[in-house]
């Protein structure tokens, strides 16, 4: 089994800044300026936001203090920074403080943040989380979980978790995967739940009156995949940024083909792809 250790350098790299379409607009000015290599500017305009609670800037800080960007290395004010952030929500700090307490050897609290930040759906907190759960690294282990959390994150995409989740399916019985599995797809419907509310387990979503107009009209396009509950796990993770949309899952050959919606026009179902970084996404005409 891969060891934790290996992961945590990924788990830093993965996300140096909140993305630039996400920030507010002092936010972004400071990404602006890191991105043309002016770190003292970024630093300049995130520092005051930070101060008055911005997570966005707080996490960005943090990483300018944690890269000696812009201002020296100072991983104690990093570590303050990714902390203020992450208990705002913001799942990227939660996971960045989780991988630096665990570097520092204080693996209680990294344990509690990545599993806040797993349990949000974030890939690469799922990834350590599962891998530690594996291990026992921090934690008791419980090998049916860990496989639960790091096929999650191998369903979002994660090289590593797929990695890793060869390693599991290698080194798992049969059994264990298949309680595995059945804990992820439970996750998976609890997040469903929460994100959604839905009326029955089918319905992802209840459409708000002001969207019942638009019932059956323009949907967006999200992938196509072998397995229902890895379209499940992805609609899981960007429901949050799709405004209470539903999903629609349409067998198709070999699997699923997830879309969301409805839209009242292509115009409204382009702006949520465009919301949606990262992601392949195109606006599908209404039937």
């Amino acid at each position: 089994m891969t060891n934790f250790g290996p992961w945590l350098g990924v788990a830093l790299a993965a996300s140096l800044l909140v993305a630039a379409t996400a920030a507010g607009t002092g936010v972004r000015t400071g990404i602006e300026a890191w991105q043309r290599g002016d770190h003292a500017a970024a630093v300049a305009a995130w520092r005051p936001l930070a101060a008055r609670g911005d997570a966005d800037a707080a996490f960005n800080l943090g990483q300018a203090h944690r890269l000696g960007k812009g201002v020296p290395i100072d991983l104690a004010q990093a570590q303050t920074l990714f902390e203020q952030a992450a208990r705002k929500g913001h799942v990227d700090a939660g996971t960045t403080l989780g991988v630096l307490l665990f570097q520092n050897g204080n693996r209680a609290a990294a344990i509690r943040w990545l599993r806040q930040a797993a349990d949000a759906g974030e890939a690469r907190a799922m990834l350590l989380y599962g891998t530690a759960l594996y291990n026992g690294d921090g934690v008791a282990p419980d090998p049916a979980t860990a496989y639960a959390y790091v096929s999650r994150a191998a369903a979002q995409g994660l090289p590593a978790a797929r990695a890793t989740l060869a390693d599991l399916d290698a080194a798992m019985s049969l059994s264990q995967r298949q309680e595995g599995v059945a804990k992820a797809r439970a996750m998976v419907g609890v997040k469903r739940a929460v994100a959604a509310a839905p009326v029955k387990p089918v319905a992802i979503v209840k459409p708000r009156p002001a969207q019942a107009a638009a019932a059956g009209a323009w949907r967006i396009q999200l992938g196509a995949f072998g397995q229902r509950a890895t379209a499940e796990a992805l609609f899981a993770r960007l429901a949050p940024r799709l405004a209470g949309r539903q999903a629609y899952y349409t067998p198709v050959e070999k699997g699923v083909r997830l879309q969301a919606g409805p839209f009242a026009s292509r115009a409204e179902a382009g702006a949520a792809c465009a919301r949606l970084v990262g992601q392949a996404c195109f606006a599908v005409a209404p039937r």
